[in-house]
């Protein structure tokens, strides 16, 4: 397959993953085009397990996979993808004791840049693409978490992959660090395909042109953050007290209650979210599953 402009970056089918009894992932299938995809999901859901696989990490026990064009299952296929792949997992493996450019100089090193002039300019480039220009000296256990991110990140772009996978970049980090790795990321995925693992709905409201919802190592939706909102269609509403039937119930800012679920009748209906569709729809898998 070659990939174009218009075509898959990624393309899966059937991918499938045990961790001895536990299925990680069953019959998992998506593609992924440029932009911004948001892969949205609970804790355990499978979403670090796929996005190993897609960074060619790890190997499925069956199913079809292509990546930037290639096979990963073939030497050469991985050869081929790691070579246009950044991949931000969610431990860096920091060595606190080197400053942000020694970090990044030493994963390019790992990327096998062995000319030192070429490389040292490579990593003043992606410092500076993630604003840690001025910060480059500074050691990484005197960084904010905000900061450090913003290494790792730096660390992802060395050679300005056609691919950017980043799992659950923004834990840890303060509302303001998380709007400024914000800024980073809708950036860098206007020339290339990023694919964002996250279990906060607000940042595939944000950032994602497309979404991805993975749940007990399945994926229950693909398509638009919009779409997903419009799940939850006549479905929220709003009312004075508390609804104890609604599967969601919360006092907002206005000092009315929020409700998600099976409104009463003549209820006043609300514009769903993200959040909303996304709560439905794990919430409506959960049941089926129940009564399996």
């Amino acid at each position: 397959m070659t990939v174009t402009a218009t075509g898959p970056v990624v393309r899966a089918s059937d991918l499938t993953l045990r961790y001895g009894r536990t299925l990680a992932l069953a019959d998992v299938a998506f593609t992924l085009r440029d932009g911004v995809t948001g892969l949205l999901g609970p804790n355990g859901a499978g979403k670090t397990t796929l996005l190993r696989i897609v960074a060619t990490a790890l190997v499925p026990d069956r199913g079809q996979l292509t990546v930037l064009g290639a096979d990963p299952r073939t030497e050469s296929g991985r050869l081929a993808v790691r070579r246009r792949l950044g991949y931000l997992p969610q431990d860096p493996g920091f060595h606190p004791g080197f400053s942000a450019f020694e970090f990044v100089d030493y994963v390019a090193i790992l990327k096998e840049l062995t000319n030192r002039r070429v490389r040292h300019e490579e990593v003043s480039r992606v410092l500076t693409a993630v604003g840690l220009a001025d910060q480059r000296g500074k050691k990484i256990r005197a960084l904010s978490g905000g900061m450090r991110q913003r290494v790792a990140l730096a660390a992802a772009l060395l050679g300005d992959p056609d691919l950017l996978i980043l799992d659950e970049p923004t834990v840890g980090l303060d509302p303001e660090q998380r709007l400024r790795f914000r800024e980073v990321v809708a950036e860098l995925g206007e020339g290339r395909s990023v694919l964002l693992s996250t279990h906060q709905t607000e940042e595939v409201m944000a950032l994602c042109q497309r979404v991805i919802v993975l749940d007990r190592g399945t994926v229950r939706f693909e398509g638009t953050p919009v779409d997903l909102a419009a799940l939850a269609r006549g479905r929220v509403w709003t009312s004075g007290s508390r609804a104890p039937e609604a599967l969601a119930s919360w006092r907002a800012g206005t000092g009315r209650y929020r409700h998600v679920g099976d409104p009463p009748t003549g209820a006043e209906l609300l514009e769903p979210t993200v959040e909303d569709g996304y709560l439905m729809l794990v919430d409506a898998t959960a049941d089926q599953e129940a009564y399996a």
